[in-house]
């Protein structure tokens, strides 16, 4: 018999339309025991929360998410709202007994996120933060292969980010629009935003991250804040370059801008290993190159599997071999995961206390960044 899950949303921006998306469609696609109901929407702009919720069909709203997380008839919450907000609200859904989810990263610094991690641990309550790029089919894909061992020993882990969307000095810090350009707000700048999603996927591919080294510049140091219109200091870094060690004594290499001009979303990820190398592109994410060493030398060489086929991870569920999925997917899948872990008591990952690996590395890169110096995370 499937049950309802009345999804209590906070925020109203572009991650609440992802994750809305993913709780609307998840059901049509995936048997999970599970039907998710947008029930309740909460934030403070009362005229662009209601036009959300109706965009989305939530039955009602809220002013405020304190009294979403009392309502009886809210089973999760749903945190889509800047980064300085998270621990708060997350805490307080736990201690209402609440399942929660939030957007990414758990927290401005592990300092931040480690109560949240003790709360939804306390509390007993499913947990999951929103590192949909691991749903992306592809990589999933990349995943298991390395898991499988068809790389063997692996050398090398390399990412980047790059984003140009804040080179004119005029784009200001802080407000609705821009909070992750203001430190107060979003806690880092690249690194806590899009390093932060090639970490996760990384630790999740190659295991932990035991040392780095990082490079961060902020090349504005100046912004009008969104706000107050007045000129201060930005404290986010507008780029960071990090070399790492991983625990498996394989080496990494991540980059992260937004001032890489020509690039709006350019992940691209690439592992190298004795017996073969991985590689992805965010750009073409149904696509996997495959490199593999054991086949005979005339032969040899980059493999192109698009991975669309019904036994690649997910595609089953969709459409037929050959018809391609996207970006918005991989939140569903997230979302058809964390359902199915509710049904066999096998919670999905990365929880709250996965995430948690994640910022201790972001705060290492930050702390290396300004020392200059080798940091053992």
């Amino acid at each position: 018999m499937t049950k309802l899950l009345n999804i209590g949303m906070v925020g109203y921006g572009f991650m609440a339309r992802a994750h809305s998306n993913a709780w609307s469609s998840v059901s049509h696609f995936f048997e999970t025991g599970y039907r998710p109901v947008l029930k309740a929407a909460a934030a403070r702009n009362a005229s662009k929360l209601r036009h959300f919720a109706d965009m989305w069909g939530y039955e009602s709203v809220e002013s405020d998410w304190r009294a979403l997380i009392e309502r009886k008839d809210i089973d999760a919450i749903d945190i889509c709202v800047p980064n300085d907000l998270h621990a708060e609200i997350a805490i307080a859904a736990a201690r209402a007994g609440k399942m929660v989810l939030t957007e990414k990263p758990l927290a401005r610094t592990e300092a931040e996120g480690l109560p949240m991690v003790e709360a939804v641990e306390k509390a007993g309550v499913p947990n999951m933060v929103w590192y949909n790029y691991r749903r992306v089919p592809a990589v999933m894909l990349i995943r298991n292969l390395v898991a499988s061992g068809k790389l063997g020993k692996i050398f090398h882990y390399r990412a980047k980010f790059l984003q140009d969307w804040t080179i004119s000095p005029d784009v200001p810090q802080g407000g609705a629009a821009t909070w992750r350009l203001d430190v107060d707000a979003a806690g880092s700048g690249v690194t806590g935003d899009l390093l932060a999603h090639c970490l996760d996927t990384a630790i999740w591919i190659n295991g932990s991250i035991a040392s780095l080294s990082a490079m961060t510049e902020t090349f504005i140091k100046e912004r009008k804040h969104a706000l107050t219109g007045k000129a201060q200091p930005v404290g986010i870094d507008d780029a960071a370059a990090v070399l790492t060690r991983f625990a498996n004594g394989s080496l990494g290499t991540f980059e992260s801008t937004r001032y890489a001009r020509g690039h709006k979303a350019a992940y691209t990820l690439e592992i190298n290993g004795e017996k073969g190398s991985l590689s992805w592109d965010l750009h073409d994410l149904n696509r996997v190159q495959f490199f593999d060493h054991s086949v005979e030398g005339q032969l040899r060489g980059w493999t192109n599997i698009l991975v669309t086929d019904g036994d690649h991870p997910y595609l089953g569920k969709w459409w037929v071999p050959g018809l391609i999925i996207g970006y918005e997917h991989s939140f569903t899948h997230q979302v058809a995961d964390f359902l199915e872990g509710l049904k066999t008591g096998k919670p999905a990952a990365p929880s709250f206390r996965d995430a948690l690996e994640t910022n201790r590395v972001c705060d290492a890169i930050i702390a290396s960044g300004k020392s200059g110096q080798w940091v053992n995370v």
